[in-house]
């Protein structure tokens, strides 16, 4: 059943997005050893996918897992070979020297970016300002293919890390550099994320943010014009709607802006309270129209691009992939909002995870940038709970306690879990630090 399938609960008057999932047996007691020492692969990869569930803590696995496949099922993002941890801390900007130990998305992803620890806020910047190369831009430069795909914003920070460079988050368009004059192109800098994604040139491009693609460049040759007007001199096919990305050649870039900001969240459900819910099952949101693609769409349509352009090629591509919104609807204390996503985001595990079944001379990796609030517990706490009924017909309680219901709940400073297959995989187990990632990455591609 596809992303768009539905599934009927006898037990509830509503339905959810039956999103395609590995379910499996919970323990089935086999030794593991000799599939461990096969999983473990030297040398270098043709293909590198990178995907990163944002805010996708352990917890937030487990709350989906019981959800969607029970506590004895498996989500596709399970059964990748190799597990292991890595941490996640940025450092504070006054004072390198020091931790930070609760980052956010900015400061994370440019740890997995670029290989360096910076501060929360940093597009690819260190601590002092200055861009570092990141891992799309160094592949980009040595001849992979390269791809960036988001359900947040395009300019968002997960997406934005691999191919631009500024000070702060927040200078997303050319009309919005207020808190980057050293990087505005009325300055001299190389402009505002939107305007650097567009001049590194992934060959695909696929999220939401059009609203900073459609803003005006304030200087250099593109002044007056838009953000997209830059684009199509670049040459990308500009698509905007399910139906235009399904149309687009793989024979030159694509940039697909699918919303104006982040794009709709797969299901809705209850908010928490102080004192607890019904227990419910999760519903369709019904508000997301046909016009956005999924994920999981996005995601196929990136490797098919990617594989065609690569087929006659030495060189293969790097394609990142952001299930961007379980961070986001964390942070709103909406659990099946955050459920739908990483659900969403399995689909794209396990979509790429089909991608490397016939072609092994590709790594997978899936991780998260921070873990964040949600936690399983056995009743209504002093913080906002929900409580849901899962796959397994027994209800699940899940609390929000960093903020009030109408604030936004907190990240954590939690190790989060990394796990990978393929050539270089095994440089994911233990405890590793986040920057360790770029490095594994950069060793996959032979890249310098």
């Amino acid at each position: 059943m596809n992303i768009r399938g539905r599934v009927a609960f006898a037990a509830a008057a509503v339905a959810v997005v039956a999103i395609p999932s590995m379910a499996m047996a919970g323990d089935s007691h086999q030794d593991k050893t000799s599939a461990a020492k096969h999983a473990i692969q030297g040398g270098t990869a043709r293909n590198v996918i990178l995907l990163i569930g944002d805010g996708m803590g352990d917890s937030e696995i487990t709350i989906a897992r019981n959800y969607q496949v029970g506590a004895a099922g498996r989500l596709a993002m399970d059964t990748l070979p190799l597990t292991g941890a890595y941490t996640t801390y940025a450092v504070q900007k006054a004072n390198p020297a020091l931790p930070e130990y609760v980052t956010d998305s900015a400061a994370s992803g440019t740890g997995w970016a670029t290989g360096h620890k910076t501060y929360n806020g940093a597009i690819s910047v260190l601590p002092d300002g200055k861009p570092v190369p990141t891992v799309l831009e160094l592949a980009k430069k040595a001849g992979y293919r390269t791809g960036d795909v988001t359900t947040a914003e395009l300019q968002d920070a997960t997406p934005a890390v691999l191919g631009s460079h500024v000070v702060d988050r927040g200078c997303k368009g050319p009309q919005s550099m207020t808190a980057c004059a050293v990087n505005d192109k009325v300055n001299g800098g190389a402009g505002s994320i939107a305007e650097q994604l567009v001049q590194t040139r992934p060959d695909v491009l696929l999220g939401g943010g059009k609203v900073f693609f459609d803003q005006t460049v304030q200087a250099g040759s593109f002044q007056g014009k838009t953000v997209t007007d830059q684009a199509k001199a670049a040459g990308y096919q500009v698509v905007t709607d399910a139906a235009g990305l399904a149309g687009a050649s793989h024979k030159a870039p694509i940039l697909g802006a699918f919303a104006p900001n982040n794009m709709d969240v797969e299901w809705v459900g209850p908010t928490p309270t102080r004192t607890g819910t019904t227990p419910v099952r999760c519903a369709t949101n019904t508000a997301r129209t046909a016009t956005q693609p999924h994920l999981v769409d996005m995601t196929t349509k990136a490797l098919d691009v990617l594989d065609k352009q690569t087929k006659h090629s030495k060189k293969g591509f790097f394609l990142q992939v952001e299930g961007a919104s379980i961070d986001k609807q964390d942070h709103a204390a909406n659990p099946c909002g955050q459920i739908g996503e990483t659900v969403a985001f399995d689909a794209a595990i396990k979509k790429a995870l089909d991608y490397q079944k016939s072609h092994r001379d590709t790594l997978v990796v899936v991780t998260a940038d921070h873990g964040h609030t949600s936690q399983i517990v056995e009743a209504a706490t002093l913080g906002y709970t929900a409580t849901l009924i899962t796959h397994d017909n027994a209800n699940m309680t899940i609390s929000y306690a960093t903020a009030e219901i109408t604030g936004s709940q907190q990240h954590t400073g939690t190790e989060v879990r990394i796990a990978a297959g393929g050539p270089q995989a095994a440089n994911v187990l233990g405890v590793t630090n986040q920057t360790d990632l770029f490095y594994t990455m950069k060793r996959a591609l032979g890249i310098r």
